[in-house]
């Protein structure tokens, strides 16, 4: 049996070929596996360590207990009312604004003019693009509970509201859900926006042909088409809303009382401010574990192994 030429320069360069290969993935892959390292595997290791110490504000540990998570599961009567809360805080803010808010955001706009509706997307991503403190405090400025609130302003000037409304207290948790989901779903818009414009025109042509209308095109043609955006913006977002508590905190700072402490909030809390240092790594060991299982769901639900498959045209 002969060897043909072509053959023979696949064997040599066999060798070369697994060199490169292990090269790029150390070229490319090596930094984002070693920040990964550094800044998630190590971070989640020393929590574990510290969640099973009596850790506090002196930082001295004097031993290895178990007292934290007994303290979890028998003794905060505080906990279940969080864990209730974060979940009508991620739900509320996940479905009425980051998804389907973000979702009518890209349709309407899409299917304006380009300049007009770049336009409405530029102000829309104004929120995300300013400072957290500054985005906070037109929030303070529009719920004053003063008669110089803009809320007040326009309900005693416009409605003939008697006196002005407290929302930071009578609203608290509808404030955190709004204030959150508002610049949450600039994110939803920017996707979902991106993948309309991947759709092909021609197809919005046969069916406007065919006597579809607007709202039959959109259930029959973009919906389907933002299957994999959706699945992508539910999951990302979920567990963005899960850990993150910064616009809650500068608004509300947690309450009133623990009114709207959400789960990541009371982590903080319980550490920072109580100073239970040990007790806070517990509680911020059971949001990765809650993270972790939430993605893993996600992942099976949305079926989202299929969208990650390799093409299976090659392309030479």
């Amino acid at each position: 049996m002969t060897t043909t030429a072509d053959e023979l320069m696949i064997e040599r360069r066999g060798p070369r070929s697994a060199t490169r290969r292990r090269a790029n993935f150390l070229i490319f892959l090596g930094p984002a596996i070693v920040l990964t390292v550094l800044f998630f595997i190590v971070p989640v290791l020393i929590d574990i360590v510290v969640s099973f110490t009596d850790l506090n504000r002196s930082l001295r540990i004097t031993g290895f207990t178990l007292e934290q998570y007994e303290k979890i599961f028998r003794g905060d009567r505080r906990l279940t009312s969080v864990i209730g809360l974060t979940f009508i805080y991620v739900f509320g803010t996940l479905a009425i604004f980051n998804v389907t808010f973000g979702l009518i955001l890209a349709v309407a706009t899409t299917s304006l003019r380009n300049v007009s509706g770049s336009f409405f997307r530029g102000v829309w991503l104004l929120p995300r693009m300013s400072p957290s403190v500054l985005y906070i405090l037109l929030w303070l400025w529009a719920v004053s509970p003063s008669e110089a609130g803009l809320v007040n302003q326009v309900l005693m000037q416009g409605f003939g509201l008697d006196a002005p409304l407290d929302l930071l207290t009578s609203a608290p948790i509808a404030l955190i859900i709004i204030s959150n989901g508002f610049i949450g779903a600039s994110m939803g818009m920017i996707i979902f926006t991106a993948a309309i414009r991947g759709i092909p025109e021609h197809l919005f042509h046969a069916a406007a042909v065919d006597g579809a209308g607007t709202f039959a095109q959109i259930r029959f043609i973009t919906l389907p088409a933002l299957r994999w955006p959706i699945s992508f913006v539910t999951i990302y977002q979920t567990l963005s809303l899960l850990v993150s508590f910064e616009y809650i905190l500068l608004l509300t700072r947690g309450g009133p009382f623990y009114d709207t402490t959400v789960y990541a909030l009371y982590v903080y809390r319980r550490a920072f401010e109580s100073g239970q240092y040990a007790y806070g790594a517990a509680l911020a060991l059971f949001l990765i574990i809650i993270g972790v299982a939430v993605a893993l769901l996600g992942w099976r639900f949305f079926d989202m192994e299929r969208l990650l498959q390799r093409p299976r045209i090659e392309v030479h």
